[in-house]
């Protein structure tokens, strides 16, 4: 889609896109680099690059900006909205400035609307735009929530958001469109999953760019606002404060069963990162199911205050750096203060308790109460007549309303937030529990019925 070669660095879990462009003498810039910088670094020794540059185009909310690292290791000077009021050393820019890029310019467009100080930044070969990098200002099918900011400011924001997309389709159909967030990330307002665009196919498919007028493209966004993770409302002036530089190498305290059980009585959380099948077999009682997989962050920081110490559980075979890659990039590094030492072996052989969990296949048992924690999307889009639907990151404020009183199946789409409500509901007392190894689909394979749609 443009002359120049565009490196993605994909982050699965939180559905965020960072981009690296070739610059064509060895030097690289980075657009909205994460600082969980792994998967970065192994594209630039790929391509036997060194980032040079590196920019944001907003204050981020779903996870902790990794341009003061580069900065740091790469000596990477380093480009920012000057009306983010940053306090990390970077150079600001405003609507129209440009960069020289050695043969390439990149040029600022303010485009509020996401957040108040955003910028995309248009990539330039002489009077030629190749691309534009349009952070969570025009998604692929979609645009960025608003609602981010304040709350009280989402319908204005949204405005502001319209008109920046207005801006935007000025642009030629063939310019390229390297949005940040993603299929996957709760900063979208709607989801899919292709990462790139142009302006053109924008134009032609996105439903939100069919919006008659302002009043039905506001309308249209706010429709496809759903919940968040309650460290947005915190990263964003991390972000702006600038994240703490971290060391290429993070390491994870080994702590035995006496010293991890006393921490536990003491206020931490033992956040255990195994398969759903281990932990339901055997875990350390009141531990919270978070199974390690891309999006372990996300429920990380959704379930776990930040402030809280965590202690580690895993298996051998999973990579600690996974883990503390995972936390320190919505800013939990400091939270996690240590692992189990052997793991649940070694708290089996000190001869303390283990708590178990059933796990069960799909069926239509009668007197069972199912208990659906997906989101609020995902429900309305087929679930099982009758089942009690509770958002996962809603539900250890909604336990009061559940009674411990009949057999409670806890299901998601395939096992794993099922896990973690479940080791929530069993934190509070609940004891009538199994999880669904399956979703709503296998149910209604096995059982022969039909889902319901619908809230």
């Amino acid at each position: 889609m443009s002359d120049a070669r565009i490196l993605t660095v994909v982050d699965e879990g939180l559905g965020n896109t960072a981009y690296l462009v070739d610059l064509g003498d060895g030097r690289a810039l980075a657009i909205d680099p994460s600082r969980d910088q792994r998967a970065m670094y192994d594209a630039l020794s790929e391509h036997g690059l060194t980032v040079a540059f590196a920019a944001d185009t907003h204050l981020h909310a779903d996870f902790l900006t990794g341009v003061r690292q580069l900065a740091a290791t790469d000596q990477a000077r380093v480009f920012g909205s000057a009306a983010g009021g940053r306090e990390y050393e970077h150079t600001g820019l405003r609507d129209g400035d440009e960069v020289d890029l050695g043969g390439l310019t990149l040029r600022a467009w303010g485009t509020p609307g996401h957040t108040d100080e955003h910028l995309c930044y248009l990539l330039q070969d002489g009077a030629r735009t190749l691309g534009v990098f349009t952070g969570g200002s025009l998604l692929v099918n979609a645009v960025a929530r608003t609602d981010l900011v304040d709350p009280a400011r989402t319908e204005e924001l949204a405005r502001a958001q319209y008109r920046s997309v207005q801006r935007l389709l000025t642009l030629p159909d063939g310019v390229a469109v390297w949005p940040t967030h993603g299929a996957g990330s709760f900063c979208a307002a709607a989801q899919g999953s292709q990462r790139t665009s142009t302006i053109g196919a924008e134009r032609a498919r996105n439903p939100l760019l069919a919006a008659t007028d302002e009043d039905s493209f506001v309308a249209g966004l706010l429709a496809g606002l759903g919940s968040y993770p309650p460290y947005f409302r915190r990263l964003g002036e991390v972000n702006r404060r600038g994240p703490a530089v971290l060391p290429r190498q993070l390491a994870l305290e080994a702590m035995d069963p006496g010293a991890v059980a006393a921490a536990q009585a003491a206020g931490a959380t033992v956040v255990d990162v195994r398969p759903v099948a281990p932990f339901a077999k055997g875990h350390v009682p009141g531990s919270l199911s978070i199974p390690l997989r891309p999006a372990f962050a996300s429920w990380l920081g959704w379930l776990v205050d930040h402030e809280h110490p965590v202690i580690v559980i895993r298996d051998p075979d999973q990579d600690a750096d996974e883990v503390l890659w995972q936390a320190a990039k919505i800013g939990y590094e400091a939270a996690v203060v240590g692992e189990l030492s052997g793991g649940v072996a070694a708290w089996t052989a000190a001869g303390l308790p283990i708590g178990s969990v059933p796990l069960t296949e799909a069926h239509g048992e009668p007197g069972t109460r199912f208990l659906d924690i997906r989101q609020d999307g995902e429900y309305r889009a087929g679930h099982v007549p009758g089942a009690v639907h509770v958002e996962l990151g809603a539900l250890a404020a909604a336990t009061d309303g559940l009674a411990d009183d009949v057999p409670t199946v806890v299901m998601c789409g395939h096992g794993e937030r099922a896990s973690s409500a479940a080791s929530l509901l069993a934190q509070r007392g609940f004891t009538h529990l199994t999880v669904l190894t399956g979703g709503p689909e296998d149910w209604a394979k096995s059982t022969g019925q039909r889902l319901e749609t619908g809230a």
